[in-house]
């Protein structure tokens, strides 16, 4: 498998996917990407909340292809930054780190991120802002992911930490140190 100058980053909710990505990338000076910010795109453009959205893609098998569609897409790149829960899938070739982190803690990032961040939808009843909301949607967003991935791929846990060339856990490791132990890590990986 030939190696792409790609970065896949994928991790729990809440792990700082998408912070980390665009970090990364303005320092290698790569073009940084979303998954999950073209997810929301759709999400705005349904009118709907992501969590719901999420529940539409286990009937709706044209949510996921057109995810999937911009993934294959970006494998064909180079120089990019990947924030995505199923990059290592689409893209072998990229360098594929996982961010773990404790739910517990995810649910205090998020509903930190929530009031600051106009991008963080809140669920249709208007209930995501407690810890223990923000937990049961992350919960029921992996299940339904967890059930939609096995079907379309036959991925059991795409959070298996051996599909991944890094896992960090980034529940008390700052911005700036997780993104300077990816880029040491996958100029290692680029070089070998």
């Amino acid at each position: 498998m030939a190696k792409k100058h790609i970065i896949t980053i994928a991790g729990k909710l809440g792990s700082g996917k998408s912070s980390t990505a665009k970090m990364v990338s303005e320092i290698l000076n790569y073009k940084h990407l979303s998954t999950g910010d073209f997810m929301r795109s759709i999400a705005n453009e349904k009118g709907i909340s992501l969590a719901l959205l999420s529940q539409m893609a286990e009937k709706d098998d044209s949510i996921d292809k057109a995810l999937d569609d911009r993934n294959l897409e970006i494998g064909k790149m180079e120089n990019v930054v990947l924030d995505s829960r199923l990059g290592f899938y689409f893209i072998p070739g990229s360098f594929k780190v996982f961010l773990e982190l404790d739910p517990h803690k995810a649910s205090e990032r998020i509903l930190e991120d929530i009031k600051s961040n106009p991008n963080r939808h809140t669920e249709d009843d208007g209930v995501f802002n407690t810890k223990e909301s923000i937990m049961e949607s992350i919960n029921t967003r992996l299940l339904s992911e967890r059930k939609r991935y096995n079907n379309l791929y036959k991925i059991e846990d795409l959070t298996a930490h051996e599909n991944f060339d890094l896992v960090i856990d980034t529940s008390n490791t700052p911005l700036p140190d997780v993104s300077k132990k990816i880029i040491e890590e996958y100029n290692k990986w680029i070089n070998k």
